[in-house]
C-alpha cells in the first residue's frame, strides 16, 4: 500500500483546480491526467504553444496572462518551479487561504493513484527510455498514462492519460525532485557527475538514487555501470540487470551498424529473444532500447510487438531530432548538455556517413561549465567544427569567472557567436554539402535551429 501524504489528502478532497503555467511541457500532461479523472480545471499562461492548444482542445478554460482574479473559485492552485513567489495568482491564493502545490508534488500524488508506476531515472537517457516504454505500451494496446520530459512524436505531446493502472513517469534527480514520486518499478540507466552544485559529492548523488529505488519493489539497472549497481544493491530490492556484458539478465549481442542506427539481438541467458533494428543513431540507444524491452517483456508484452514499436521509434523531441536537409547538409537538434551526453551524440553523428560534424553548443549554467570545463572541451573536440554561444546562466550568477571563450581556447576549430540570428547565419555560412549540424544544449539553443529552418526554406 502506497503511503498517503498530505498532498494526497488535498487531491482527494478538492474538485476545482487552477494551474498556473498550464501550457508548460511539464504541466500539460498533468492537466490531461486530472481532466481524465474528472477534476474541473482552469489554467493560465502567458504564451500560446502546442501544449496549450492541446489543453484548450480538452475544453479546459485557459486565461491568457496572470491575474489575481483567475484563482477565485478554485480549491487548489498548482504551479511550476518556474513561477515566481510574487506571481499575482499565488499571492491571491494565499490571501484567500487556497492551498497551493508545486508541480512535482502534484505528480507525486498522481503516482499514488496508479497500481503499476514505472519510474525511469538516471543522469542520461530518461526521456528516450520513458518515450520508448510509452510507445511500446501504446502500440501494444496497454493504454498507459505517461509523463515524459520531451515530446513523443507518436502522440505529439509530453504525456498521455490512459485508462489502465500503468503509469510511465520520467523521474528526475535534480534537487531530489524524484523523491516526491511513488514508483512500483524503477529503471536506473546510469549515474554520472551532474547536479553536483546541489548534491556536492558523488556519494550523496548515489544515496539519492538509492532512496528512489527503495520506494519500489523491483529495479531494472544498467549492469555495466558500477555506481548504478551500487545504488540498486543498497536499496535491497529485486534486481534485473541489462547491458552489453553477457553476465546481465538481458544483454545485447551480434551488434551491427545500420543505416539509421544499430541492430542487435536481445538475449536472455542462452536464448535470443529477437533482433531489433533501431532507427535512432548512437551506441547508447542500444542500452536504452534494451532497458525498455526488458520492462515491457516482463510485463507480458509480446516480443514481436515490442520489436515493432522500437523499430518505429524515431526519437523524442530534442533527442537527436532530425529537423531537415538544406542545400545538401543536414540539421539536427539535441538536448545534450553534459559532457557524457555530448560525447554520445557527437560519436553517434560521427558514425553516420557525413563529411563533417558541426556542433553548435550552448553551455548551460556557470557552475557546470566551470566544474566540467576540461570534460566539455574533450567532448566537443569530437566534432570537426564547433560554434559556441555565451553561457546560459539560468538561475545562477557567474561567480566562477568562466566564459565560453575558455572552452574555445581548448578547441582547434571553435568560434563564439552571440545572438540566435548571428548563430543561424554562421551555421548557414559554415555548413557544406554532406555535413551535419547539431544544435545542442539544455537551454534554448533550438531557437537558432528554427531560425536556420526559416531562412533556408
Amino acid at each position: 500500500m502506497k503511503q498517503l501524504l498530505n498532498e494526497d489528502k488535498i487531491i482527494d478532497s478538492v474538485k476545482k483546480i487552477h494551474m498556473i503555467g498550464i501550457g508548460g511541457s511539464g504541466m500539460c500532461p498533468l492537466a490531461e491526467i486530472l481532466h481524465s479523472k474528472g477534476y474541473i480545471l482552469t489554467g493560465s499562461d502567458n504564451n500560446e504553444s502546442d501544449p496549450l492548444k492541446r489543453v484548450k482542445n480538452l475544453g479546459i478554460k485557459v486565461f491568457m496572462g496572470h491575474s489575481a482574479s483567475n484563482v477565485e473559485g478554485s480549491e487548489l492552485v498548482v504551479y511550476s518551479a518556474a513561477i515566481s513567489k510574487d506571481n499575482p495568482e499565488l499571492v491571491r491564493a494565499a490571501e484567500l487561504g487556497i492551498p497551493t502545490m508545486e508541480r512535482s508534488h502534484l505528480l507525486g500524488a498522481l503516482t499514488r493513484k496508479y497500481d503499476n508506476v514505472i519510474g525511469v531515472c538516471g543522469t542520461h537517457g530518461k526521456t528516450s527510455v520513458t518515450s520508448m516504454i510509452t510507445q511500446i505500451l501504446i502500440l501494444n494496446k496497454c493504454d498507459p498514462t505517461a509523463v515524459i520530459g520531451g515530446k513523443l512524436p507518436l502522440i505529439n505531446s509530453n504525456g498521455i492519460a490512459g485508462k489502465s493502472e500503468t503509469m510511465v513517469c520520467e523521474s528526475c534527480e535534480f534537487v531530489d525532485t524524484f523523491l516526491q514520486l511513488s514508483p512500483d518499478i524503477t529503471v536506473l540507466l546510469n549515474i554520472d557527475n551532474d547536479h553536483l552544485d546541489y548534491f556536492k559529492t558523488m556519494d550523496n548523488l548515489v544515496a539519492s538514487f538509492t532512496k528512489f529505488i527503495a520506494m519500489g519493489k523491483k529495479c531494472y539497472v544498467n549492469g555495466d555501470d558500477a555506481l548504478s549497481l551500487k545504488a540498486c544493491d543498497n536499496a535491497k530490492v529485486e534486481k534485473i540487470t541489462f547491458g552489453f556484458e553477457k553476465t546481465n539478465d538481458y544483454y545485447a549481442d551480434n551488434i551491427a551498424k545500420g543505416k539509421f542506427g544499430f541492430s542487435f539481438d536481445v538475449c536472455k541467458g542462452d536464448t535470443v529473444i529477437t533482433n531489433i533494428k533501431l532507427h535512432i543513431p548512437g551506441h547508447h540507444n542500444i542500452l536504452n532500447a534494451l532497458s525498455a524491452f526488458a520492462v515491457a517483456y516482463d510485463m507480458g508484452v509480446d516480443a514481436r510487438g515490442i520489436k515493432d514499436a522500437l523499430e518505429k521509434f524515431t526519437g523524442a523531441g530534442r533527442r537527436f531530432e532530425f529537423l531537415g536537409e538544406y542545400g545538401g547538409w543536414c540539421l539536427a537538434d539535441d538536448y545534450a548538455h553534459h559532457p557524457t551526453e555530448i560525447t554520445a551524440t557527437l560519436t553517434a553523428a560521427k558514425n553516420l556517413s557525413y563529411n563533417n560534424v558541426i556542433a553548435v553548443f550552448q553551455p548551460f549554467t556557470f557552475s557546470r561549465t566551470a566544474l566540467l570545463k576540461d570534460d566539455f572541451i574533450k567532448a566537443l573536440s569530437i566534432a570537426d567544427k564547433v560554434i559556441l554561444t555565451p553561457i546560459m546562466g539560468s538561475r545562477e550568477v557567474n561567480t566562477y569567472g568562466i566564459s565560453s571563450e575558455d572552452l574555445a581556447k581548448g578547441l582547434p576549430n571553435a568560434v563564439v557567436v552571440d545572438g540566435f540570428e548571428n548563430i543561424a547565419n554562421k551555421i548557414i555560412e559554415t555548413a557544406k554539402e554532406n555535413d551535419i549540424v547539431i544544435t545542442m544544449g539544455g537551454g534554448d539553443i533550438y531557437k537558432a535551429a528554427y531560425i536556420v529552418k526559416e531562412k533556408m526554406q
